[in-house]
């Protein structure tokens, strides 16, 4: 249990272990979009699904703008139709950014916080934590879709073991 001004807060991870789990998702995501060719990145699909760059506008979207506004307190908008330049490298910088105001905004949660509800993008209740943990179960979500894309191009997927 972790104590903080005469309060105690029940606690399974630390704050600083969940962000450094969280980042590790995100650098074996960043290594999936690098493993695309330009073309399929954009254009590949199966079953119905959505071009993985479509996926990955999904996760910019929520991330960087959900944590801000946990931090903030002021609803943000949800936008994953952004201009990109169909270019990976575009993406990558923004999910690199992206990766940066994460770790910035991360610092401004206090440990009793995580334990407050709040409503993300003015739909969406649930605890900080839970909120967080959903950001994480998404990306691995649509990370385990575009690994079926690499495959089915032929192409060996990152180890998603490997987190460095």
């Amino acid at each position: 249990m972790e104590t903080t001004t005469n309060q105690t807060y029940p606690q399974v991870i630390s704050p600083s272990s969940l962000l450094t789990h969280w980042q590790g998702h995100r650098r074996v995501t960043r290594r999936v979009i690098e493993a695309f060719p330009e073309d399929a990145f954009f254009n590949h699909t199966i079953g119905g699904m959505r071009p993985f760059s479509k996926m990955v506008m999904e996760l910019i979207a929520i991330a960087e703008p959900g944590l801000k506004e946990i931090i903030n307190g002021k609803p943000e908008v949800f936008d994953e139709e952004f201009k990109h330049d169909n270019t990976k490298a575009t993406f990558l910088k923004l999910w690199d950014e992206a990766t940066e105001v994460i770790n910035t905004y991360w610092k401004r949660i206090k440990i009793e916080q995580f334990q407050e509800t709040v409503t993300l993008f003015g739909q969406y209740e649930g605890t900080i934590y839970s909120q967080i943990l959903y950001f994480i179960d998404n990306e691995i979500h649509h990370r385990a879709q575009a690994y079926v894309y690499l495959r089915s191009l032929g192409i060996e997927p990152p180890l998603f073991y490997v987190r460095d």
